[in-house]
């Protein structure tokens, strides 16, 4: 065997148990119980204020924290009218949102979408997407979903 080769084996093989420690730490830290977060509630934070690009009001309903990262929903109370989320993309993750109250703007790659009460957008990873607030107030549940890398 060249020594190299010798050499990398040996460094895999000696990184093994931080590799299965990291691996073990992730299972434990999924949520292994059933939980209900009540109306109006947010699983961890309650609510958290937005102070930037727009200043609305998220509740995390679910987080990654529960699903080890696999899955997140959350609700936004929409107070921002005219201004919204610049054109951005996931590279792991879809979303899908589902609109409560209120009219929204959403452009996914080259298409705007018109959306209202009851309307739901999904919206696939890589994809440029943005949203407006386009009433003076509105609601949406987002949902997140990401891949796993491999």
């Amino acid at each position: 065997m060249k020594r190299i080769s010798f050499i990398t084996a040996l460094f895999s093989f000696s990184t093994l148990p931080l590799w299965w420690s990291r691996l073990r730490e992730e299972v434990k830290s999924r949520t292994t119980t059933g939980f209900k977060v009540n109306k109006g509630e947010g699983r961890y934070h309650g609510s958290l204020t937005l102070r930037g690009v727009n200043s609305n009001i998220l509740k995390v309903k679910i987080s990654g924290k529960d699903t080890d990262g696999d899955l997140a929903i959350f609700e936004q109370t929409s107070l921002s009218q005219g201004r919204g989320t610049p054109l951005h993309v996931h590279y792991l993750q879809d979303e899908i949102f589902s609109i409560i109250e209120g009219d929204y703007l959403f452009r996914v790659g080259e298409v705007n979408y018109e959306m209202s009460a009851g309307d739901l957008i999904f919206l696939p990873r890589n994809v440029p997407h943005a949203w407006t607030q386009r009433s003076l107030t509105g609601k949406m549940s987002g949902y997140s979903a990401t891949r796993r890398k491999t």
